[in-house]
């Protein structure tokens, strides 16, 4: 595979260490449903990974439709802005941000227009070499608008691996694109991606933030089009592996108590460790309660 077009200067920038990435991401491919209808209910579901803002893009092979704010899912979305919001392809985005200050111009989706048609991601996540990547897509005079990892991530996904490549084959390479990212790119994060011709989803080789469809395995990419589900390695076969590590604080407090992950509910998770605590630091008591969810508006 030809060179990627970015060096990273400091792969282990660590400026900022607080442990906030905890967006919440959504994506569906539907022919026959409203796509944004589902967006926004899953956004509700997810509303406790982010109360900042929330957005929803969609595709209907003609044209990008967006609508993003600040605010609670419900303070943003109604039945005027949610009906425009055509096509059979969305993705979505609950934020709360651990990069670029909480504005509107940083709420997601992101979307791009391409040569090969319109580029969507949303994110979930924290890049270490973010200020790298936007310093190296200064240098090729690539404008940036906001302060976000999301639009530094999306602009590299816009750029080719093999430029003359996908001139010859006369389309792009998705596929090889995102495996450049991610060889890349170093990081915590959970990504869905819109494209012309397919929904993907993407999430890093540590498996640090969950992603699912069903499941997606770390280090995998998925890519779910009219055809059915595609599943492909995100990294070689030679990549070194490493040990996965599922962020604790998914099991604690980011989750929701039906989540599943590791084939454990959250809920019998925190029942156990709730269990242990009291084993190492017993105490008398007649009532014990779980913190109730982070539903406030920040």
């Amino acid at each position: 595979m030809p060179e990627h077009p970015f060096e990273l200067a400091d792969p282990l920038d660590t400026t900022d260490d607080k442990p906030h990435e905890e967006c919440g991401v959504f994506g569906v491919w539907a022919r026959d449903a409203d796509v944004a209808r589902m967006a926004f209910f899953a956004l509700y579901a997810l509303q406790h990974r982010g109360q900042e803002s929330a957005g929803i893009a969609t595709w209907d092979d003609h044209q990008v439709w967006v609508q993003r704010g600040m605010g609670l899912v419900t303070q943003v979305f109604n039945e005027d802005n949610l009906r425009p919001l055509k096509g059979h392809v969305a993705i979505a985005h609950n934020r709360y941000s651990t990069t670029g200050a909480s504005q509107l111009r940083n709420a997601q989706p992101y979307v791009l227009e391409t040569r090969w048609g319109p580029l969507g991601l949303a994110h979930n996540g924290n890049l270490p070499a973010a200020r790298s990547l936007r310093e190296a897509l200064l240098e090729r005079g690539v404008g940036l608008f906001t302060s976000s990892d999301t639009e530094v991530i999306t602009q590299v996904l816009a750029a080719p691996v093999d430029r003359e490549a996908e001139r010859a084959a006369g389309k792009p390479d998705w596929l090889g694109r995102m495996r450049g990212f991610m060889a890349l790119a170093e990081g915590a994060y959970s990504l869905v991606v819109m494209t012309g011709d397919a929904l993907w989803a993407i999430r890093d080789p540590l498996g640090l933030r969950p992603l699912c469809i069903g499941e997606v395995a770390p280090s995998e990419i998925v890519r779910i089009d009219d055809s059915g589900i595609q599943r492909f390695p995100g990294l070689p076969e030679t990549a070194p592996r490493r040990r996965q590590a599922l962020c604790v604080f998914e099991y604690v407090y980011f989750a929701r108590p039906d989540s599943v992950l590791e084939d454990q509910t959250i809920h019998h998770v925190r029942q156990r460790l709730g269990a242990r605590l009291w084993e190492q630091a017993p105490v008398e008591a007649d009532v014990v309660i779980g913190v109730p969810g982070r539903l406030e508006h920040r």
